[in-house]
């Protein structure tokens, strides 16, 4: 009995790593096997980097905080540390956000945070 090889599922699935592989150079977008090693190598480097994005927006939020903070008279660590003692629970992202958009309600937060 000849042997079965599913040709429509195999064709299937080399087109499918073929098409992630458009626009590489060279083999990488032509050959089906070194498509499939540099397909693989960038969806593991996809999933490595969605998690750091989080880390580098952290950063960037933190740096923003820190320059409104400053323009306010106080610092970042200062300011969280009011925050956290006042009990007001408002995160990096929505600090960062006020402190480039909107100068004065962050004056009023830094105010309200330092205010003893």
């Amino acid at each position: 009995m000849p042997r079965s090889q599913n040709k429509v599922a195999s064709h299937r699935r080399r087109k499918k790593v073929l098409e992630r592989a458009k626009g590489y150079w060279g083999g990488r977008s032509k050959v089906y096997t070194i498509a499939k090693h540099h397909v693989d190598k960038a969806l593991s480097h996809a999933y490595k980097h969605r998690r750091a994005k989080k880390r580098l927006f952290r950063g960037l939020w933190i740096a923003r905080i820190n320059a409104g903070a400053r323009l306010n008279g106080t610092t970042y660590s200062k300011l969280i540390a009011g925050l956290d003692k006042k009990e007001l629970s408002i995160n990096r992202k929505v600090l960062a956000d006020l402190a480039a958009n909107n100068p004065q309600a962050f004056a009023e937060v830094v105010k309200f945070a330092t205010a003893s």
